[in-house]
């Protein structure tokens, strides 16, 4: 269990020093709308993808 807590720390500290107040996600938010915005995390962003990363260290 500690490695997941471990993990957990991890998300949390790539959410609150990049994600957070983001200006590429704000910039596509209001030129594309937040759909847009938010794929755009998932599939083009480096610091998405190691979310998904951890993520699947997860399940």
């Amino acid at each position: 269990m500690n490695n997941r807590k471990e993990l957990m720390e991890n998300i949390e500290n790539l959410l609150d020093t990049y994600c957070n107040g983001c200006f590429l996600f704000q910039h596509n938010k209001n030129e594309n709308g937040r759909r847009y915005a938010h794929q755009f995390c998932i599939k083009k962003c480096t610091v998405g993808d190691q979310l998904k990363k951890i993520g699947q260290k997860l399940s």
